[in-house]
């Protein structure tokens, strides 16, 4: 019997616990996996929100683990060899948006936070040998995430400017990251001091409160603004930009509606660009770019298995700084 992470029944954490599960043999293209850290992610949350009765679903869409069984048409991997988790299924190439067929681990009876886990091939890497387990397992999705909305979308490059709001989540401290590894300026923004700290300490080149005057602190207009808090802070994203400069938005976390000037937008000639996730291909780009910077996730805490409803309160509270751990094998 495999446990694993079953969400079914009951709105919220009531509803989510460990549950024993027939072990789940791999077929001739799947890999099976011994888990040994997972991620936590908003869209856990997100999940969390349903009642799942009818379909129990399995949670995460991060996890990195040992390769212990390999199908008989496997050519990627063998036994042994770490690996991290694709979150996706479905998209391989880059494209402008993602197939109609495409789905994300943590939606269904597939997930990634369980003892063992059977995924295809296709949709594993090896692990870069410079993370630890819990770096590795926290990085897939919102990695992904910041590389497709800063690079794809944003197309930001070295002597950028960069203006990133509500630091401290996931992705948004991946975006620190991944732009000052590229070569950008980076300005962050916040409604806590202590997040603004925490962000300086990882390279951010300056960091304002929410209800400052972003473009006096920043001291004239940004480049590119990656936005995902929605309609507290949309306003003030597009006022920073500079006239002919893009605003790359995926997320809404404050609410899904905003209204602005469109006159000014079109006379500004400025650009607004939806993002999600990302493929395959850019995930091996992003991959690759971690290695090549030598990056590290930023860990905001680690916590054993049977404490995850403490994990999740931690990630409901918005209390963490960069990234939140499971660690289970």
């Amino acid at each position: 019997m495999v446990k694993t992470l079953i969400h079914s029944g009951k709105v919220g954490l009531e509803g989510l616990k460990w549950e024993d599960r027939a072990e789940q043999p791999a077929g001739p293209f799947e890999i099976k996996i011994k888990v040994k850290a997972a991620g936590l992610n908003h869209r856990d949350l997100f999940a969390l929100s349903q009642v799942h009765e009818k379909h129990p679903v399995v949670i995460g869409s991060d996890a990195a683990g040992v390769v212990v069984a390999v199908g008989a048409e496997v050519t990627r991997f063998k036994i042994g060899d770490e690996v991290m988790l694709y979150p996706g299924s479905g998209w391989r190439k880059n494209s402008d948006t993602a197939p109609e067929n495409f789905t994300i681990l943590g939606s269904s009876e597939q997930g990634a936070m369980a003892e063992e886990i059977v995924v295809s091939e296709e949709n594993a890497v090896h692990k870069p040998a410079h993370l630890s387990w819990e770096e590795a397992g926290v990085l897939s999705l919102s990695a992904l995430t910041a590389y497709r909305a800063l690079f794809t979308k944003g197309g930001v490059s070295e002597g950028m400017k960069v203006l990133i709001p509500g630091i401290g989540g996931g992705v948004a401290t991946y975006l620190l990251q991944f732009a000052k590894a590229a070569g950008a300026t980076v300005y962050v923004t916040s409604r806590s001091q202590e997040k603004l700290g925490t962000a300086l300490q990882h390279g951010a080149d300056k960091g304002l409160l929410h209800d400052e005057d972003w473009v006096e602190g920043i001291g004239g207009k940004v480049d590119v603004v990656i936005e995902s808090v929605g309609a507290a802070t949309f306003d003030k994203s597009l006022d920073a930009v500079r006239r002919g400069g893009t605003i790359v938005t995926f997320g809404s976390s404050t609410g899904d509606l905003v209204t602005f000037d469109l006159r000014k937008f079109f006379y500004g000639q400025y650009t607004l660009k939806g993002s999600t996730m990302g493929s395959f291909e850019e995930y091996e780009a992003m991959i690759r770019f971690v290695e090549e910077h030598d990056l590290h996730p930023v860990v905001d805490a680690v916590y054993p298995s049977e404490d995850f409803k403490a994990a999740f309160l931690r990630l409901e509270n918005a209390e963490q700084t960069g990234k939140i751990a499971l660690q289970i094998g």
